[in-house]
Parts: C-alpha cells; sequence; structure tokens
C-alpha cells in the first residue's frame, strides 16, 4: 500500500511539473511574441494628429444606430 501511495504521489508530482513547465514557456512565448510584434508592427493612431474626420464620424454613427434598431427587439 506504502508502494502504491509513493507512487502515485511520484506521479502527481511529475504531472504539477510538466504543467507548470508548459505554462511558463508559453508565458515566455506570448511575451517574446509582443515584443515582436510591437517592434515590427507599431499600432497606427486610430485619430489623426488634425482631428476626427467627420465623414467617419457620421459613418461610425449610422452604423451603431442601424445595430441598435436591429438587435433591440
Amino acid at each position: 500500500m506504502n508502494e502504491l501511495l509513493f507512487s502515485g504521489i511520484e506521479l502527481m508530482l511529475v504531472g504539477m511539473g510538466i504543467v507548470f513547465t508548459f505554462l511558463s514557456m508559453l508565458v515566455v512565448f506570448i511575451n517574446v511574441m509582443s515584443a515582436f510584434v510591437q517592434r515590427f508592427f507599431p499600432e497606427n493612431p486610430i485619430v489623426s494628429q488634425t482631428g476626427e474626420d467627420p465623414r467617419m464620424i457620421a459613418a461610425i454613427t449610422a452604423a451603431v444606430h442601424e445595430y441598435r434598431k436591429k438587435y433591440s427587439k
């Protein structure tokens, strides 16, 4: 019985170690990919420095209005 208990604890620790290693590698990989994307593909500003385009605001307003009219029922 003692041998079976130690075998189960050993299996549990190995499994937890594998999961911890995988999750640690996943965190590192996500951070590396994030740095890569931010370096080579910088985010463009949504609003230009000169101000908002009134046509863009009108188009977004119309789209939101249509969406709410369609899905508010």
